[in-house]
């Protein structure tokens, strides 16, 4: 693969991944889609996507039963979940950075509990993100955030986090995503049906086909294609734009504002993670 097409591919990827966050706001805060609903619908059209490009690669199925495949699934739902309900009250960029902060405290956080080397500098990243995403959280009168969906998003964050330490080693992402979805798909549809079935639109639901299929189910796949042709810190460093590309769809499709406040968080998150980021060169 070419680096041209790596980077092409890689911008079409964090673009995917910000749609996530676009598509989830447009669907449940818009067009006024069930949340449950839009969770389901989203992860039942990531399994028919993920399991399609399973079948029709050369090589074993995927295994579903296991500890890691429970452990994963569980935490997948638990972020399925979270990420929609976040995106009742808030905006799309302000998601993915509550989301994006989260996940890089969390697995930080687990290095230390793992007593491994961490350098310097990823202390001080740390310390620079934990302070913005403070900057962003902290309670201010009108200013604050609504709090169901800052608590919502936290927990999506911390499960993704899960997710991903939990994927380390994976010899097939694919297989191990795709069995994920499947195995995540009962869970959260039995919380839809704990919860009551509220509106299901045409247009929330295609729009929950578009983001499980397309930027959840289709992103997914790309980005493990190209990911081992991706130094680690590039690899890393090119996930901070999935908060930028957010925000930016959010004020030009969404109508969305842009805060002094969230700029300053913002760029205090995104900075201390490119600082960690650069210490694992």
């Amino acid at each position: 693969m070419t680096s041209m097409r790596v980077f092409a591919l890689t911008c079409v990827i964090m673009c995917a991944f910000a749609a996530n966050s676009l598509l989830n706001r447009l669907g449940v805060a818009v067009q006024g889609m069930d949340p449950m609903g839009f969770a389901t619908v989203r992860t039942a059209a990531g399994v028919a996507m993920l399991w399609l490009l399973v079948l029709m690669r050369q090589a074993p199925r995927p295994g579903i039963t296991g500890t890691r495949r429970a452990a994963g699934a569980l935490a997948l739902a638990v972020y399925m979940i979270g990420f929609s309900w976040a995106y009742i009250t808030l905006d799309a960029g302000l998601g993915a950075l509550i989301l994006f902060g989260v996940l890089q405290i969390v697995v930080f956080a687990w290095a230390v509990i793992e007593g491994g080397k961490i350098p310097a500098l990823r202390w001080i990243g740390a310390a620079i993100a934990l302070t913005g995403l403070c900057v962003l959280l902290w309670p201010s009168g009108t200013a604050a955030l609504p709090l169901g969906g800052a608590v919502a998003m936290t927990i999506a964050g911390a499960a993704w986090a899960a997710y991903t330490l939990l994927g380390r080693g994976e010899a097939d992402p694919l297989g191990a995503t795709a069995s994920n979805f499947l195995l995540c798909l009962p869970l959260v549809a039995a919380v839809m049906l704990a919860t009551g079935i509220g509106p299901m639109p045409l247009a929330g639901i295609i729009t929950a086909v578009v983001a499980g299929a397309i930027t959840s189910g289709l992103g997914y796949a790309l980005w493990y294609r190209v990911l081992p042709a991706l130094p680690t810190t590039v690899a890393g460093i090119a996930q901070l734009s999935v908060p930028v590309i957010a925000v930016a769809a959010g004020v030009a499709f969404l109508g969305e504002s842009l805060s002094l406040r969230f700029t300053i968080a913002g760029v205090l998150v995104l900075g201390g993670i490119a600082i960690s980021l650069s210490a694992r060169r």
